[in-house]
């Protein structure tokens, strides 16, 4: 069995569709997409309707989250977060919004013979919670819980990795539509001109092999895109994807 796991597409259809068109004829049984689909990138509306049309599991994100009820208690919010919040919903309808609050907080996927897949966002307990390459071992094991699954798989922090846990794994694919190291230091980080996931084959003995991918797409296309559908805070939301 092979499954493609996905995240943080942040309402970027055209990333998200180089990915699909990457995976096509490539014999994926399923696709598990770890949440923040839909919040930050000019594409909300198109990107709902691909997910829909997909029919995959989709983890809820705090984007998610966000898009659907704003902040909560103590949550700070920038002016470029709270417009293209609300700037997002005015492309969604009804449908749509009752689509993404059907996203689950976990996902558990049977891989056959290898185990079950638990797919979440940030850890199973919470969206927010956060496993970067360099977090410790023990931090990240208190992080997951009980190491039962065969393999878990995270996003939230848009950085691809892999990590061995007394007998379990760790990953992450990194992020559809908004591939950075959060790490950076600059006022606007720099974005990378690639969409980012992972595909995960599943053998016979309860093997497991993951393949991380990374897929060209044309991020001037993009900031075209933003620019032509009016996009809030025009110049600060492109600045990560030019030069």
């Amino acid at each position: 069995m092979r499954f493609a796991v996905i995240s943080d597409i942040h309402g970027n259809r055209l990333a998200f569709d180089a990915v699909l068109d990457d995976l096509a004829g490539d014999g994926i049984d399923q696709i598990v997409c770890l949440g923040d689909a839909i919040q930050g990138g000019p594409q909300p509306a198109e990107t709902v309707a691909r997910l829909r049309e997909l029919g995959c599991p989709v983890v809820l994100g705090n984007a998610d989250e966000y898009l659907l009820n704003g902040p909560s208690d103590g949550e700070g919010e920038t002016a470029l977060q709270a417009d293209t919040r609300a700037w997002s919903l005015t492309f969604l309808n009804t449908a749509d919004r009752a689509f993404i609050s059907s996203f689950q907080p976990t996902v558990r996927v049977t891989l056959g013979g290898a185990g079950d897949l638990l797919a979440f966002h940030g850890s199973p307990f919470s969206y927010n919670d956060i496993i970067f390459p360099d977090t410790p071992d023990d931090e990240v094991a208190r992080l997951l819980g009980p190491l039962e699954p065969a393999l878990f798989a995270g996003g939230h922090t848009h950085l691809q990795q892999l990590r061995r846990l007394n007998g379990a794994r760790f990953i992450n694919p990194g992020s559809v539509g908004l591939a950075y190291d959060p790490r950076q230091e600059r006022a606007i980080p720099r974005a990378d001109p690639w969409a980012e996931y992972a595909v995960i084959t599943a053998g016979s003995g309860g093997r497991i092999d993951i393949e991380f991918r990374r897929v060209p797409y044309d991020t001037a296309a993009l900031v075209r895109i933003g620019r032509e559908a009016g996009i809030p805070h025009f110049e600060e939301w492109s600045a990560r994807y030019r030069g």
